[in-house]
């Protein structure tokens, strides 16, 4: 299918992308496109971490098959690919949670990938039931409590954040966010969404504050005391304590994680992951990229240098992760997600989370 270049040019000038360490270029509108024989993959990314250019820099080595990389926050990437249609320059397209990569499939903007390499490497329930996205890396969503607060320390499951208790001592993201949004998803595959309102209902009596910030923005106000308890990926706790600023450390010093659900369902799990794009021109080089993510060195280094978890059952984490101790996550097929986010958020709305 030929490339609509006059098109891509148009979208650029409207669209801002983050700067990337190999961008992929703007074409001149009166060259004739390159074939699917290039070697080369444009890849589309809503993660901004160091080790996915350092693995870009492996596979290229590897392969000499040249990675051209646009970053941008994973709404804007699903913004530009809607805007862009068969026009698109991507071959591979990377974002952050689950429900983001949900967005992407409903979107009709991935394409089905047959892999016995991809299949062998991801657990079931980390990527999409008809092969239309794979996870890459692993987080957990769990509870971050003030070590100096002993009634908070006692909380065990996400349930327990909605207890009288703890009224007005509760912080969290806002309901459109997407990590939120993925984790009452979850809870409304597991527990059914009249349940999932209930607990939704019973945290919104319990917050601190309206609703704001970041995850990091979450573990600062419990360290601040503005706020006992609070909600957070496991990562931003990692990164905080070994945090080149110095009140980021002292700030995560003063906070401890608990990994909810323990004796129950166990604990909220994500991903990081990717999928191939649909009008991909260089599919081959994209699914080779996708398969060299999920190898047994890749996995490691993504280990060690995003503190996340790798999806691969033979890879250990890595470094502080490997501190935080074994945790029982929860079974539910991460693509269930999707399909529970719009209920999800009309939950979220009828609680008045915000």
């Amino acid at each position: 299918m030929a490339v609509r270049w006059p098109v891509v040019l148009a979208i650029v000038s409207l669209l801002s992308a983050c700067s990337a360490p190999a961008p992929i270029p703007a074409p001149d509108a009166a060259s004739t496109p390159a074939g699917a024989s290039e070697a080369v993959v444009n890849v589309y990314s809503g993660r901004h971490y160091d080790a996915d250019g350092v693995l870009y820099q492996r596979f290229e080595a590897e392969t000499g098959i040249k990675v051209r990389v646009l970053e941008a926050p994973g709404a804007q990437l699903l913004e530009r690919l809607k805007a862009e249609g068969e026009a698109s320059a991507a071959d591979l397209i990377l974002t952050s949670d689950a429900g983001n990569l949900a967005q992407l499939k409903a979107a009709d903007l991935l394409a089905p990938v047959q892999s016995p390499i991809l299949d062998a490497a991801i657990p079931a329930k980390l990527r999409d039931s008809e092969g239309k996205w794979y996870g890459l890396t692993k987080r957990a969503r769990v509870i971050v409590f003030a070590k100096a607060d002993a009634a908070a320390a006692q909380v065990k499951s996400y349930a327990d954040l909605g207890l009288p208790r703890y009224k007005g001592r509760v912080c969290v993201r806002s309901s459109t966010n997407v990590y939120n949004l993925s984790l009452l998803s979850g809870m409304i595959s597991s527990q059914g969404a009249e349940a999932a309102q209930k607990w939704a209902k019973a945290v919104r009596a319990n917050f601190a504050r309206e609703p704001e910030g970041s995850d990091t923005d979450q573990i600062k106000a419990v360290a601040a005391g503005a706020c006992s308890l609070a909600i957070v990926n496991h990562y931003y706790l990692v990164r905080m304590l070994s945090s080149k600023d110095p009140s980021e450390r002292q700030a995560a010093a003063q906070v401890q994680l608990v990994f909810p659900d323990q004796a129950g369902g166990g604990t909220h799990i994500n991903v990081s992951g990717a999928g191939l794009a649909k009008f991909a021109a260089h599919r081959e080089n994209a699914q080779r990229l996708l398969e060299f993510l999920v190898n047994k060195p890749s996995q490691t280094l993504l280990a060690e240098m995003n503190d996340e978890f790798p999806v691969r059952a033979d890879v250990p984490a890595a470094g502080a992760v490997v501190a935080l101790g074994p945790f029982k996550e929860s079974n539910v097929p991460l693509d269930s997600f999707g399909a529970n986010q719009a209920k999800a958020q009309a939950i979220f709305d009828a609680v008045d989370w915000r």
